[in-house]
């Protein structure tokens, strides 16, 4: 007796009947086969691998869906606790990260590099320099809804589920902080204060605090166009995989309601 195991890692197995033996006629079996409804059998070590990127994540949920869209229904548990905490601290790892290098590089691109450098940059280079601190953010939200091809199952919801609230937490936290940040800045931003501050600089205090003091209505502006793109990025995957999801979901619908004829 031997159990049929497929690619994904995961085998079931539909035993063999014995034949029955009639006028001295000698005894034979039907070998296995595999069958969908065969009890769950995990052959896999996979499970145990801990995500440590998107990259990883992708690829064991792409690993998840090929085994759900074999038919064999995997049990819930089969993603334990730990690979789903794992999946929630890449998806938060990403998130803070992004949060990070737009707070970074947001004030320098749009507080010094375009007004102090460019000075009078064309619109073609307003809007390169513009995006650029959004790249990543961009990039990985493209990414995250690549994803939504493998909202299969019952395992792969749970996994994507804990990558995307990771990542949709971290992000719609920055994008609070974000805010909060640059709207103290302004309102700790009095005329004595910023000269207060600037006078550090000796020789250069005046160009600082004149400088500062012009882009200063500019910066909520700014800083409420930013928060609200971190925002977008936190929800809008989940959003695209949701509406996917139902949209797949209500076609398997309609065609099953075609094919028995009850609605």
């Amino acid at each position: 007796m031997s159990n049929n195991i497929n690619s994904s890692g995961f085998s079931g197995y539909k035993g063999g009947s014995a034949g029955g033996s009639s006028g001295g006629g000698s005894s034979g079996s039907r070998g296995g086969s595999y069958s969908q409804n065969a009890a769950f059998i995990n052959t896999d070590s996979r499970q145990n691998i801990k995500p440590k990127s998107i990259i990883n994540v992708i690829s064991e949920i792409q690993h998840y869906c090929m085994a759900e869209k074999l038919g064999k229904d995997l049990p819930t548990e089969y993603l334990t606790l730990e690979n789903s905490l794992g999946f929630f601290n890449v998806g938060a790892k990403s998130g803070l990260t992004e949060g990070l290098f737009l707070l970074l590089l947001l004030p320098a691109v749009d507080f010094y590099l375009v007004p102090f450098v460019l000075k009078t940059p064309s619109l073609f280079m307003k809007i390169m320099f513009g995006s650029f601190p959004f790249l990543p953010i961009i990039a990985n939200t493209f990414l995250c809804a690549y994803i939504s091809r493998y909202f299969v199952g019952v395992v792969t919801r749970k996994a994507i589920n804990s990558f995307f609230t990771g990542r949709m937490l971290v992000l719609i936290f920055k994008s609070f902080m974000i805010y909060i940040f640059y709207t103290l800045l302004t309102g700790l931003s009095s005329p004595e204060r910023v000269w207060s501050l600037a006078q550090h600089a000796n020789k250069n205090a005046e160009v600082i605090y004149y400088g500062y003091m012009t882009m200063l209505p500019n910066i909520m502006p700014i800083a409420t166009r930013c928060s609200l793109l971190v925002m977008v990025a936190a929800i809008l995957p989940y959003g695209i995989v949701f509406l996917i999801d139902t949209s797949r979901r209500n076609r398997i619908k309609r065609n099953h309601a075609r094919i028995t004829g009850k609605s």
